[in-house]
C-alpha cells in the first residue's frame, strides 16, 4: 500500500541528468525550474512563496558561492518524496481559477487528486491549502450516499493484502480494483492522522468500524492502522473483532462433545478463512506482538466477566425506596436478576472474553424483564443506568486490555 509518511528529506541539491518538461505546468515565464521523478517543472517563484510555504522560507536563504538551483534546467531543485502525478495535482489547485476549483465540491470530484493535493500541501506547508483540501475531502466522503462504502467490494469476496505480500502473485485473488479501493481507505486515515484533521480522521475510524463488524478483513486492516498510527479510537474494537472472528490457534481434538460456535463469530468470515492474510490452517497470518495482545486481552476480558457475573453494577437507592420499599429485597431482586440472566444460553453462546456482546444481551434481557419484580421503579431505572454505564467504560478501557504490559 502507498505510504503517505512524509520523507524527512524534502529537497535534493543532486539534479538527474536527463529530464522532460512537462506539457502542462513548464511555462516559459516561469521563474523557478522544480524536478519531480523525471519531469522538469517551471512556475513562478511568487506562486510557491505563497501562504508561508517552506518554499518561501528557502528562497530566503543565503546561497553563498554555491550554484545557484532552480535557474536553469541543468540545475533545478529536486524534490523527492512525491510522484509527478501528485505535483501536477498540486500545482493545478495553485493555479486553478475560482470556477475550476468548484469541481472539487460536485460529485464528479476525483479523490485522489484531493489526496496529493492535502499530502504536498501539508509537506510544503501551504496551510490554506491543506485545510481547503482536507474539508473537501471530508465533503465528499460524508455525501450521501456515501461514495466510499458503495466503491468497497462486498466483504465476502474482500481479502486484505499485506505490506509484504506480492500483490503482483499469481495466486493472489484480489483485483485491481479492490487493491486500489483498500490502499484508498488506507490513505485517508494516514492523511487524517498526518495532517491532524479531527473530524475526517473520526470519519474514517467510524467507517472502518462499521466495514469490520462485517469482515474480518477490514478488522485485520483496522487492527494494523491502529498499531501503526497509535489509534486509540480504532485499536480496541478491532482487536475484538478480530479476537472474536479469528482463528489464533488451531483445534486439538479429544473426542469431546464440541459446543456450537459463538453467535458473535457467525459469517463468511468466521469459519475456515483462506487467500491472502491466512496460512494454510485458516489461522489470520499476525504478527507476534499483535498475537500476544489477542491472547492478553483474551485472558483480561474473560477474567473481567468472571469478576462480573458475580457481583452486579452497584447503584444508589432511591430516596422513595427506603421509605415505601425495602431495600434489602430491591437489592436482592436486582442480584437474583443478575445472576440468571448472566448464565442464559443467549449470553453463553456468545465467546468468553466479548464481554461488551455479553453486556450487551443482558441488557436486552433488561429491557425485557417487565414490571413484575421487587424494585423500586426509579431503583430499577437506575440500575439500568449503571448497566449502561458499565458497558461505556468497558469501551472506553477496551484498548488498555489488549495492551502489550
Amino acid at each position: 500500500m502507498d505510504d503517505i509518511s512524509v520523507s524527512p528529506r524534502q529537497f535534493s541539491l543532486q539534479p538527474k541528468k536527463e529530464y522532460k518538461k512537462d506539457p502542462m505546468y513548464y511555462m516559459e515565464d516561469g521563474s523557478c525550474i522544480l524536478a519531480v521523478e523525471d519531469t522538469l517543472f517551471n512556475v513562478h517563484r511568487s506562486m510557491l512563496a505563497r501562504d508561508n510555504s517552506s518554499f518561501g522560507t528557502m528562497f530566503t536563504l543565503p546561497q553563498g558561492d554555491n550554484v545557484t538551483e532552480g535557474y536553469s534546467d541543468a540545475t533545478p531543485i529536486v524534490l523527492v518524496g512525491e510522484t509527478v502525478e501528485e505535483f501536477r495535482h498540486f500545482l493545478w489547485v495553485l493555479y486553478a481559477l475560482p470556477h475550476e476549483l468548484r469541481i472539487v465540491t460536485s460529485p464528479g470530484a476525483d479523490l485522489n487528486q484531493l489526496i496529493a493535493i492535502a499530502r504536498v500541501a501539508n509537506k510544503y506547508s501551504f496551510k490554506s491549502i491543506e485545510t481547503w483540501s482536507l474539508d473537501a475531502i471530508q465533503e465528499y466522503v460524508t455525501r450521501k450516499p456515501s461514495p466510499i462504502p458503495n466503491a468497497i467490494p462486498n466483504p465476502n469476496s474482500y481479502m486484505f493484502l499485506p505490506h509484504s505480500a506480492d500483490s503482483s502473485a499469481p495466486h493472489s485473488p484480489l483485483t485491481a480494483t479492490n487493491i486500489e479501493y483498500t490502499a484508498q481507505l488506507t490513505r485517508l486515515i494516514k492523511l487524517a492522522q498526518l495532517c491532524s484533521h479531527e473530524r475526517l480522521l473520526n470519519t474514517m475510524i467510524t467507517l472502518l468500524k462499521q466495514l469490520m463488524s462485517s469482515s474480518l478483513q477490514y478488522a485485520y486492516l483496522a487492527m494494523t492502522l491502529s498499531d501503526e498510527l497509535g489509534l486509540r479510537a480504532l485499536k480496541g474494537p478491532a482487536y475484538l473483532e478480530v479476537m472474536n472472528k479469528a482463528v489464533l490457534a488451531n483445534e486439538i481434538g479429544v473426542g469431546l462433545p464440541v459446543r456450537p460456535k459463538s453467535t458473535t463469530n457467525s459469517g463468511p468470515d468466521a469459519s475456515e478463512p483462506s487467500g491472502e492474510g491466512h496460512d494454510n490452517g485458516g489461522q489470520l497470518v499476525i504478527s507476534s506482538s499483535q498475537r500476544l495482545r489477542l491472547l492478553s486481552g483474551y485472558y483480561r476480558l474473560s477474567s473481567l466477566w468472571e469478576g462480573l457475573r458475580s457481583c452486579p453494577p452497584s447503584f444508589d437507592h432511591a430516596s422513595t425506596c427506603g421509605a415505601t420499599w425495602h431495600q434489602q429485597g430491591c437489592s436482592q431482586s436486582w442480584l437474583e436478576f443478575w445472576k440468571e440472566k448472566t448464565r442464559t444460553d443467549a449470553v453463553l453462546a456468545i465467546s468468553l472474553a466479548d464481554i461488551l456482546g455479553r453486556l450487551r444481551q443482558v441488557q436486552k434481557e433488561f429491557d425485557r424483564w417487565g414490571s413484575a419484580t421487587y424494585m423500586h421503579h426509579e431503583c430499577r431505572m437506575t440500575a439500568r443506568r449503571s448497566l449502561q454505564d458499565l458497558i461505556k467504560g468497558v469501551e472506553d478501557a477496551l484498548p488498555d486490555y489488549f495492551s502489550d504490559s
